[in-house]
């Protein structure tokens, strides 16, 4: 970029939870790069905000939207407050600064003296790009670490126990007995049909719903056959531990429904048909239909629609 041509800006502002607003705040952002903009003598010609999107990913809306601006040759150089406000991947960092660079955009950082249309600047640009995916790696340790620590007392992780449970407000979990006869009865279902998909339907026929209180789908069911939780094998975050006030089933239903539901593993093993009823269709219909067609081809009923 050379000295005599008007250089057009583009500033890039993020935050990553609402709770971090005070903390990086986008008007401070924005003020900081808008202020080395002016004393650099470029042009700011957008300004590109997300608020509450993570730093680990590329796929953010405003984010997207300025390298297509960079792409279509509308800005020379894209301004942040700071590296991690920007990109947090080391890779997507690299590629994106390879990328930019192909379309003659620069990327300058106002806290870190970051200027990729120098040398030295690029230099700089890959050692602080090293330390931002470090500070990630480490955010992602201490996380685990927690994670364990809850796994460690017999807590649950997040705020939404599985069915047959509720969470008290230390965290450890307790049965709840309407929950937990249901769970029973979804056993009790599966080894008698056989069929996740059939369970799920018998299910939404009798109104029965979900602990969030939706529709039983199949996948939801198979959730619940394969849980260990229901016998009492607390598996959280690498931490296996057998908590007895925890179980809900005995062993024998359990590995009874698991061996069921491993029945097709075995080779040559057949998958059943799925009854009509559970498509949605009556038999008196579906005679109704296949004699229809027949008729048309001047064949007579072949099938009584009164049986």
């Amino acid at each position: 970029m050379s000295e005599t041509k008007v250089v057009f800006a583009a500033i890039y502002a993020r935050t990553s939870s609402p709770n971090q607003k005070s903390n990086y705040s986008i008007e401070g952002q924005v003020n900081q790069c808008w202020s080395y903009c002016q004393q650099r003598g470029w042009v700011v010609r957008y300004v590109f905000i997300d608020e509450c999107q993570s730093g680990g990913t590329i796929e953010r809306p405003k984010f997207q939207l300025m390298l297509e601006k960079a792409k279509n040759n509308e800005i020379n150089v894209i301004v942040f407050w700071k590296l991690d406000r920007f990109c947090r991947s080391l890779v997507d960092l690299v590629n994106i600064e390879r990328m930019l660079r192909g379309y003659g955009v620069g990327l300058c950082s106002v806290t870190e003296f970051i200027d990729t249309t120098t040398p030295v600047g690029r230099f700089n640009f890959r050692n602080l790009a090293s330390v931002a995916e470090l500070e990630r790696e480490l955010i992602g340790e201490r996380a685990r670490l927690g994670l364990h620590a809850l796994a460690r007392e017999h807590k649950w992780p997040n705020p939404h126990p599985p069915l047959g449970y509720d969470k008290n407000e230390d965290g450890t979990l307790v049965i709840n007995s309407s929950e937990a006869k249901l769970v029973r009865k979804i056993f009790s279902m599966y080894i008698r049909e056989k069929s996740m998909a059939q369970v799920a339907f018998l299910l939404n026929r009798e109104g029965i719903r979900t602990k969030k209180g939706g529709k039983w789908t199949a996948r939801a069911i198979r959730d619940i056959i394969t849980n260990n939780l229901y016998i009492g094998d607390f598996c959280v975050a690498g931490l296996k531990e057998h908590v007895e006030k925890y179980r809900i089933l005995n062993d024998e239903t359990f590995q009874k429904a698991q061996k069921i539901r491993r029945r097709f593993e075995k080779k040559g093993a057949k998958r059943p048909f799925m009854p009509l009823e559970r498509k949605g269709v009556k038999i008196e219909e579906m005679i109704r239909r296949y004699n229809q067609v027949l008729r048309k081809f001047g064949i007579s009923n072949l099938l009584d629609e009164g049986d």
